[in-house]
């Protein structure tokens, strides 16, 4: 059973920068497609950036060029560098990881979560204007 563990959510002002870890344990090593989605009150669950096997990513439009998404294969963990935080990012962050092994094309890890299999459980984030 694949285990996703984020950690590095809290509180930060308008302008600030956080950075999200996710530790993944109980497999053979990272997924074919590692993400980031986040889900805000009242909002279906969107995805935020994804990484394939070939560390080729995809992000957001409303994140693009604020967040960075990394991920460590030997050390089996998934990063999201956030800067320039806005009050619209504010939400729950899951981690999430694909069923599938390799990935190495959009369709197999995209912002739409269609191949993903397993989230954790979430940190949060609030930004303050």
């Amino acid at each position: 059973q694949l285990r996703l563990a984020e950690s590095g959510g809290g509180s930060v002002q308008a302008g600030g920068s956080l950075r999200l870890s996710c530790e993944v344990s109980g497999s053979t090593g990272l997924r074919g497609c590692m993400g980031w989605f986040r889900q805000s009150p009242g909002k279906q669950r969107e995805g935020v950036a994804v990484i394939d096997s070939r560390g080729v990513s995809a992000y957001a439009e409303s994140v693009k060029g604020r967040f960075t998404i990394s991920k460590d294969n030997d050390k089996n963990t998934l990063n999201l560098q956030m800067n320039v935080l806005t009050p619209d990012d504010s939400a729950m962050y899951y981690c999430a990881a694909s069923f599938t092994l390799y990935c190495d094309d959009s369709n197999c890890c995209g912002l739409s979560g269609r191949n993903i299999g397993y989230y954790g459980q979430g940190t949060p984030v609030t930004v303050s204007s």
